[in-house]
């Protein structure tokens, strides 16, 4: 029946499409919000009803208590956690001379710590089990950076060191530790920038469009996959050749 996966941040957007794509696969998934519970219940009832079977599970992932406790429901519920998903994350732009210690904090906990804390309460049953799937989502601005995004482009060039560190230490347990790079994808995220800024963005897209959620999904859905069993420690980039 499947493999129990824990998406973090998973009510809306490329996190709902990949518990929405591991459902489809057979995976039991449950998904976790922090704000959004109506929206990680939607989730599950589209997973529900696709014949999958899905959980919403509360956690501000940014915090070890909550993540703990977070583990604890997840297992009860469904079984050990066997594919994580680290995708929980915001924004708080600004230029770094107007950037407050607030928001970079913010974000490098919600967008960095996170994949720490949730990784490391993941890879007790992985080691035990001598299997597991650690896919990280991190950004093309993690590769690049970006102005205005300081905070958010260091955590996402975190967890790029962060995924090659530990798929270094965990390999020989059979547990793979990767990380996919979107570029610009049609979410709540990307709709904040404004139509001038989304115009300005599509001629450096060598494929002309924004991606979608699925498709950065079904990459996901690849590394979490026994096709994906030799692969580890790297970062695939979906950003339809974006700068290329």
């Amino acid at each position: 029946m499947g493999r129990v996966a824990l998406i973090t941040g998973g009510s809306r957007g490329i996190g709902r499409a990949i518990a929405l794509h591991l459902g489809a696969s057979g995976h039991r998934v449950a998904v976790n919000y922090h704000t959004r519970a109506e929206a990680a219940e939607e989730t599950v009832t589209a997973l529900t009803a696709a014949g999958g079977t899905g959980l919403a599970v509360p956690g501000d992932v940014g915090d070890g208590d909550a993540v703990t406790e977070m583990f604890a429901t997840v297992t009860t519920e469904l079984g050990p956690v066997e594919i994580l998903v680290n995708n929980a994350g915001i924004t708080a732009d600004d230029l770094l001379l107007r950037m407050t210690p607030e928001a970079w904090s913010s974000v490098i906990q919600t967008n960095l710590t996170s994949a720490y804390l949730c990784t490391k309460a993941a890879l007790r049953g992985m080691v035990k089990a001598k299997w597991g799937r650690i896919i990280s989502v991190t950004s093309v601005s993690g590769i690049s950076g970006n102005a205005g995004q300081a905070n958010y482009a260091a955590a996402k060039a975190g967890l790029i060191g962060f995924t090659k560190s530990v798929a270094k230490e965990v390999g020989s347990r059979g547990i793979t530790v990767n990380a996919v790079a979107p570029g610009f994808v049609a979410t709540e995220m990307t709709d904040a920038l404004g139509e001038e800024a989304r115009r300005a963005v599509l001629p450096l897209i060598s494929l002309g469009r924004f991606g979608t959620p699925a498709e950065i999904a079904s990459v996901v859905g690849y590394l979490a996959s026994d096709q994906a069993s030799y692969v580890t420690g790297q970062v695939l980039v979906v950003d339809g050749g974006l700068g290329f």
